[in-house]
């Protein structure tokens, strides 16, 4: 079995990814920012790169930062073998409404000034016609619901708006629940799950029709969303837990849960997930990416795993560097053993199934109590 470091052999893989933040960094939102439309030598993701590396689509998301940064490793307490991040605190809901709205504008003036290139998508279709158009599908995400009021009005406005997918909570609490911190080595278990808004919220999403992600709840939170769903479960940007246990990550019990419920997960590049010792060091190997989505596929199934990159929001190996790499990841998947129908799977066919299963409005399905 060959074990390649920076594997040569251009990939022709199509490739949608679960997970990037690039909206940060582009001129509609950042007034010294990148020009999208253009190849960057900063960040991971433009369109020229998408295109290099085969990326026709993912999910785009939109994130509040803290009203006032602290200093850089202020919350951090560190050692050789640990690390501890304080939980971030909660947002003023009136200034994360702005900061979604502000975002969400951003990406409708990428995609008007695109003149097609860059497309906003609400279904499967939309994103497969852009695929066979050469340009590249936008779904709407939100990673954190602080925009989001208890009685939901705001989620139906965003709904209406385009968005698609939406995690209840960052890595810090809000009205529907409580997300997990970033620690090593740690567990997700790590506090309260969902409030009753966020069982609500949960609801609303499947009669919407609205992707629910895990990625940043806590394990209670986790579990709680499994008993309410009507969905399949998705992680869209995590790693595996026995492979690296930072309190992001997913466990094998959860991953049951993920394959029971015929959902998936997007393999997140973020390297302090990855590695072993969850060092943030780039100069990462191929071969520990792979290891995970070896784990992922014998544990949940070769029709569960995707990718989601978290381009733009993370240290990502120096080996892929940014989305122009991706071809370099597929063939070192390729070279343990995969063939392409099994590549096409995790490349883009098992985020249309669920997207499919998911964004289809629930209003038919049953309700759990």
């Amino acid at each position: 079995m060959v074990h390649p470091e920076q594997p040569t052999v251009p990939s022709k893989i199509s490739i949608f990814d679960g997970h990037n933040d690039a909206v940060h960094l582009i001129r509609e939102y950042k007034h010294d920012g990148i020009d999208f439309l253009g190849h960057n030598t900063t960040g991971h993701l433009d369109l020229p790169r998408a295109r290099a590396g085969g990326m026709f689509g993912g999910f785009f998301a939109m994130w509040v930062p803290a009203e006032q940064p602290c200093e850089a490793d202020a919350d951090l307490t560190a050692s050789a073998t640990s690390y501890a991040v304080r939980m971030a605190d909660p947002l003023d809901p009136a200034y994360a409404r702005r900061s979604i709205d502000a975002q969400l504008a951003a990406l409708k003036s990428l995609a008007d000034r695109s003149s097609g290139a860059i497309r906003i998508s609400t279904i499967v279709n939309e994103i497969d016609q852009a695929r066979h158009d050469g340009a590249l599908a936008i779904l709407l995400h939100i990673e954190g619901a602080e925009a989001i009021g208890s009685n939901l009005v705001e989620l139906e406005t965003l709904y209406n708006q385009g968005l698609r997918s939406l995690g209840p909570v960052w890595s810090r609490p809000n009205i529907f629940g409580h997300g997990v911190p970033f620690a090593f080595p740690s567990s997700p278990d790590t506090g309260p799950g969902l409030t009753p808004a966020g069982v609500e919220l949960v609801r609303a999403c499947n009669r919407l029709g609205i992707l629910i992600d895990l990625s940043h709840l806590n394990e209670r939170g986790f579990w709680d969303v499994a008993a309410k769903t009507t969905a399949p479960l998705v992680a869209t940007h995590s790693c595996v837990h026995a492979l690296c246990p930072s309190a992001r990550n997913l466990t094998d019990k959860q991953l049951d849960a993920i394959r029971e419920s015929d959902g998936m997960v997007g393999l997140n590049f973020c390297v302090n997930d990855l590695r072993p010792d969850a060092n943030r060091n780039a100069d990462t190997g191929l071969d520990i990416v792979v290891r995970h989505v070896i784990r992922l596929v014998d544990r949940i199934g070769i029709d569960r795993v995707g990718f989601g990159s978290d381009f733009d929001g993370a240290t990502v190996p120096n080996a892929i560097g940014d989305a122009s790499g991706m071809p370099c990841l597929i063939e070192a998947i390729r070279n343990y053993g995969f063939d392409d129908v099994s590549l096409n799977k995790i490349a883009y066919e098992n985020w249309f199934r669920v997207l499919r299963l998911t964004l289809t409005p629930g209003e038919m399905a049953e309700v759990k109590p």
